[in-house]
């Protein structure tokens, strides 16, 4: 895969502007990323910028607590791939998680998976408040309920974001016929080389254009 299409370009900050968002299309369509990653607002703005490139639209559901009821995660869903999302990227419930509820995860992640309507379907852990044996369960549930991918974090816990250990556990525990995001706090070419030798197949950032630009030069 060439190196560009590992990122997902993202701008998720709460006072991120139109401005902010045609910005990012911009240097995505420049940098031929996999995809734009925006909040669910900005879809068909995104949808509209990215119209005629193989860029791809992506939004977070329930983001980014993930503590919405499941019918609402799903409506978010589908609302969004009806206005032009093509990716979905939804963060599952971490108190449910963490009480060790894996049935309510997977039930949560089928509903939107079937509200998504074909779109990919990336399911944020949030891993770094996760025990091993809790991400391995997150994952597996992930799996049952027939997501696309799994993916490390949010990036606005204050424990933290992607970590190596993190992804080389969720690859192993997922296969290769799933993809694995690393998302979360990578700035650098160094990062996101450590994190893809590790197995993410898609890396979702801010810095993508920086980190281009590293390994250009």
């Amino acid at each position: 895969m060439e190196f560009n299409k590992y990122f997902d370009h993202t701008i998720l900050k709460a006072e991120a502007t139109e401005e902010d968002v045609k910005k990012i299309c911009q240097e995505a369509k420049t940098y031929d990323f996999a995809s734009v990653c925006v909040n669910p607002c900005f879809v068909p703005l995104a949808s509209y910028e990215l119209a005629d490139t193989d860029v791809k639209v992506c939004t977070v559901i329930g983001f980014p607590l993930g503590a919405n009821e499941p019918a609402v995660k799903a409506m978010e869903a589908a609302l969004a791939v009806e206005e032009g999302a093509t990716e979905v990227d939804m963060v599952i419930n971490i108190g449910k998680a963490k009480e060790g509820n894996f049935d309510y995860i997977r039930d949560e992640i089928a509903r939107v998976k079937d509200a998504s309507r074909g779109a990919l379907l990336k399911v944020i852990i949030e891993s770094s408040v996760l025990t091993d044996e809790e991400i391995v369960k997150a994952c597996l549930a992930s799996k049952e309920a027939k997501a696309d991918f799994v993916k490390t974090s949010t990036g606005f816990h204050k424990t933290g974001g992607a970590s190596v250990h993190a992804v080389a556990l969720m690859r192993k525990t997922v296969g290769e016929e799933m993809g694995v995001k690393a998302s979360g706090g990578i700035h650098t070419l160094e990062e996101a080389n450590a994190m893809i030798e590790a197995g993410a197949s898609r890396i979702g950032c801010s810095a993508s254009v920086a980190i281009m630009e590293q390994y250009k030069a």
